[in-house]
């Protein structure tokens, strides 16, 4: 069986042992970067965060994950503690501390802080929210195609944990992914809960059949930026796209397939439980679309730099 790789995969980068770490309006090394055991988020899973990528100097549509991550928070009753100008500020020294300029990641995460006693009621963080930015050297480096595999767990309906909220309570998730590997697989293809094709475990997911390019309805996924530019992309160049229900059927028969997001941009997919998806490989349309997308991050960001 070939290596098991994820949608994540980069290259080694020795640097990433010397970076150092925003905790809280310090930047400090990465061995002294340690939160409390009393963190809400280490003890509860409460809290929310982005992932951010630097092109040449730009953080690409950050205006649009800032937007989600306050959108977040205050749907879980967060008080961040910094405004979007300070948040920003926070990422550019970290940026600058690092002495980064392209091809790197950072995920900015936010918690309810350190909680009084070891419980789960929310008035227990009482000492402000814990801020951390954790960026690294990151370059792409995936050596095929992502193999998938469905799995019985759901993205589930809103009420129980909405799928768009950007959580640290990320265990749902872990648990398809580990069935995805027990069955051989890369990542996991999760449906929703009347049986459609959905997302992974951690990317949005497209198919594309005769020239046109589908992916779910939105209503049980991630509200995925990366997607959304996808969808923007297609329709601004004469792309048949569809936000549909569709079936495992439609997938196995599809031509290709990709999974869309911040780290990667757009992950060809080999196969899904064992079928091959067109010839196995990048495919034409995930290719042209791969290309526009970079153009798109180019332009974002010199109009950014004006």
């Amino acid at each position: 069986m070939q290596d098991h790789v994820t949608t994540h995969q980069a290259e080694e980068d020795a640097r990433n042992e010397r970076i150092l770490i925003y905790l809280n309006e310090r930047i400090i090394p990465k061995a002294e970067a340690m939160v409390s055991v009393y963190d809400s988020g280490f003890m509860l899973g409460d809290g929310v965060w982005e992932g951010l990528r630097l092109y040449d100097g730009c953080w690409a549509f950050l205006d649009e994950h800032l937007d989600r991550l306050f959108e977040a928070a205050k749907a879980i009753d967060l008080d961040i503690g910094m405004d979007r100008n300070a948040l920003v500020s926070a990422l550019l020294e970290t940026q600058k501390a690092n002495d980064m300029t392209s091809d790197a990641h950072a995920r900015l995460m936010v918690t309810r802080g350190v909680k009084s006693r070891p419980f789960q009621h929310p008035s227990l963080s009482r000492s402000g929210p814990t801020v951390t930015i954790i960026m690294e050297h990151s370059r792409p480096s995936l050596p095929r195609p992502i193999r998938l595999a469905t799995v019985p767990h759901l993205r589930g309906l809103p009420m129980t944990q909405d799928p768009k909220l950007n959580s640290h309570s990320k265990l749902n998730c872990i648990l398809a992914c580990i069935a995805a590997e027990k069955a051989g697989a890369d990542e996991a293809l999760m449906l929703d809960l009347h049986g459609f094709v959905n997302t992974t475990n951690a990317c949005n997911f497209f198919i594309v059949r005769k020239g046109a390019v589908w992916t779910s309805t939105g209503d049980y996924c991630m509200n995925g930026i990366t997607r959304q530019k996808v969808i923007d992309l297609c329709r601004a160049n004469d792309i048949p796209v569809f936000e549909r229900n569709f079936s495992l059927v439609d997938t196995y028969g599809a031509d290709e397939a990709f999974l869309t997001g911040t780290f990667g941009a757009q992950t060809p997919v080999a196969s899904v439980d064992g079928r091959q998806i067109g010839n196995g490989e990048l495919g034409p349309m995930t290719q042209r679309l791969r290309t526009l997308y970079k153009e798109l991050v180019s332009s974002e960001c010199a109009k950014r730099k004006v």
